[in-house]
């Protein structure tokens, strides 16, 4: 019995390490918002260009053409500081609906390949073409193929990444974009990865980035040599996910169900609302919208928790949330005045919003300012 037992075990064993690598494509489009924009309108190709909020109302950059990054423009920048960098900058107003439409176009090209596609936004995604009978089973050759049926059909470019997991592939897409291809193959992984700065690992943002630095460590070569231990000491449960990561070592799937774990409503004031009293009297309108919201996604039973957000004056912010089953103004007033006392200054952003359950088929609402480009 014993020996049965062990033949089992090793047969597991054997089967993990003799287990083919998975074939992972990141698919991503070079700056689409402004790409379409120079589809439908070839005068502003030559020009920098931009699609974002205005500047008088404290709007900020969606994103931009490689025009326009020469300027250091980029995603998320405020549009006053983009206007100050290039006076010359074309401003667009964001133009969802079109977008959306591009948005169903490309996701029906890459389901053409593959049922396992996660979209991350409306231009960008995973797919894993493991099994995929198209292209001689090539994942390379498949990608493409997409990149071209793409450019043929919706008009713009796309850059993808090709790699044995998701990190990896995702990494990849932004090496030779834009308009282009990188691929990494499995035994090209290990270094491939120890060459990266840890700013790209993900999850590393510059408050991290700077205590790594600060540390000693600067590419994930570096994040090599510190054990497991050592980093859960200074990262906590983060420092298991750096010591996967800077390994090359990605372990999640490819999914195409999607869940949204939360619906909310923002609204950014100028001038800065000057009190509690007048965030209070902004709190109906704001509820609506959210409440609308919420009803369009068919969120109503998963409704779990309520949340208020705010962003003060000197751009700090605070969220206060509370269990909840349903939206309900009179806890979201209670939630906003915890939130504001917090600050007791100016506010410049409020929110409202509902985290959500276990959920079925939730509609995934793609709003401006959720996507940031590359």
């Amino acid at each position: 019995m014993h020996l049965q037992c062990l033949r089992q075990i090793n047969g597991r064993l054997d089967a993990r390490v003799n287990a083919p690598a998975r074939k992972i494509i990141h698919c991503d489009c070079d700056c689409f918002y402004a790409a379409v924009e120079m589809r439908d309108n070839p005068a502003l190709r030559d020009l920098p260009v931009a699609v974002g909020g205005r500047a008088d109302q404290r709007g900020v950059i969606a994103t931009c053409n490689y025009e326009a990054r020469r300027f250091g423009i980029h995603s998320a920048m405020a549009t006053a500081q983009a206007m100050q960098r290039c006076p010359d900058l074309v401003l667009l107003p964001p133009a969802m609906e079109k977008y959306r439409i591009a948005s169903r176009q490309i996701l029906a090209i890459y389901r053409d390949y593959t049922e396992l596609v996660e979209p991350l936004s409306l231009d960008e995604a995973y797919l894993d073409v493991s099994d995929s009978p198209h292209c001689k089973g090539s994942a390379t050759l498949i990608a493409q193929e997409i990149r071209a049926r793409i450019f043929q059909t919706v008009g713009i470019t796309a850059s993808a990444g090709v790699a044995p997991n998701k990190f990896v592939a995702k990494i990849a897409s932004d090496w030779n974009k834009p308009d282009g291809l990188f691929l990494v193959r499995p035994q090209e992984v290990d270094a491939f990865v120890a060459a990266l700065p840890v700013k790209k690992l993900f999850g590393v943002g510059k408050v991290t980035e700077a205590k790594l630095n600060k540390l000693g460590v600067q590419s994930c070569a570096d994040l090599r040599s510190w054990s497991l231990l050592e980093l859960q000491h200074h990262f906590g449960r983060f420092g298991a996910r750096l010591h996967e990561l800077c390994r090359g070592n990605d372990k999640r799937v490819v999914s195409s169900s999607q869940e949204r774990k939360s619906v909310s409503v923002e609204e950014t004031y100028t001038p800065d609302v000057p009190d509690l009293a007048a965030c209070l009297a902004l709190l109906p309108e704001l509820f609506d919208s959210l409440v609308a919201r919420v009803k369009r996604c068919g969120a109503q039973k998963n409704v779990q928790k309520l949340y208020v957000k705010l962003r003060f004056a000197d751009f700090s912010k605070t969220t206060v949330e509370c269990v909840g089953s349903a939206p309900h103004m009179a806890q979201f007033g209670k939630l906003m005045e915890t939130g504001y006392l917090r600050g007791k200054q100016p506010v410049r952003l409020l929110g409202v919003g509902v985290r959500l359950g276990e959920t079925e088929n939730l509609e995934q609402l793609t709003l401006f300012g959720e996507h940031a480009e590359n």
